[in-house]
């Protein structure tokens, strides 16, 4: 009976672990993402201009506000 409640004790201590480990990497994550963001104006720039437009830095202001409010809204 000692095995038994020893096992199911270890299961349990297990899954919270991970469960907590799982919350405290996708805060530390979101955390990194918005002080280091994937994407700088200098890359937008380049992004637009491959695609063919000539960018001017209102434009990619604005660019870079709208992904920001999306990133906050997560």
């Amino acid at each position: 009976m000692g095995w038994l409640w020893l096992t199911i004790i270890g299961i349990v201590i297990l899954l919270v672990g991970i469960a907590i480990g799982f919350f405290i990497a996708r805060k530390t994550m979101m955390n990194y993402l918005k002080k280091n963001p994937p994407i700088n104006e200098q890359m937008l720039r380049v992004m637009m201009m491959q695609m063919g437009q000539n960018p001017s830095q209102k434009k990619i202001n604005q660019m870079m506000k709208a992904m920001q409010r999306q990133q906050d809204k997560k």
